[in-house]
């Protein structure tokens, strides 16, 4: 059986399981002709986890100037953001506080609970060792 969307000339839509696809089209219920409809397409599988934190705005000018329209849509696309997460922490990233993000931690910031000398020795020196001269170090 292969099921088909038809519709009637008086203009109602319906589906029909035909034995195959030369099989003759069935009359409507309202006893008027019939002829084959394209059926409309379904895309499965697609899903999109949204706008991440970052991609949010962060300025008055991000809102339009705190237009109401504006605020009401990033609100509503944030709240769903915040339950997604809430449902898959996986995606909500490092929520930590950024301690400093320009200079050497351009590329990297440094965030509340790193460990600073290291991450101030790699960001500077490129190594995550610290080096100390020795006592009475040589001459």
């Amino acid at each position: 059986m292969i099921l088909y969307d038809l519709r009637c000339t008086a203009g109602h839509r319906f589906e029909a399981g035909l034995p195959s696809m030369f099989a003759d089209n069935p009359d409507c219920p309202c006893g008027a002709g019939t002829s084959r409809v394209p059926a409309a397409v379904r895309q499965l599988g697609a899903a999109s986890a949204g706008r991440s934190r970052e991609e949010m705005p962060t300025t008055w000018r991000g809102i339009s100037g705190g237009h109401p329209d504006v605020v009401r849509g990033w609100h509503r696309e944030m709240t769903r953001r915040e339950k997604l997460e809430e449902k898959h922490p996986e995606l909500a990233g490092d929520r930590r506080p950024v301690l400093a993000h320009e200079g050497v931690f351009e590329g990297r910031p440094l965030r509340s609970g790193d460990a600073l000398v290291p991450a101030v020795a790699k960001a500077t020196f490129g190594t995550s060792e610290t080096t100390r001269p020795a006592a009475g170090g040589a001459r």
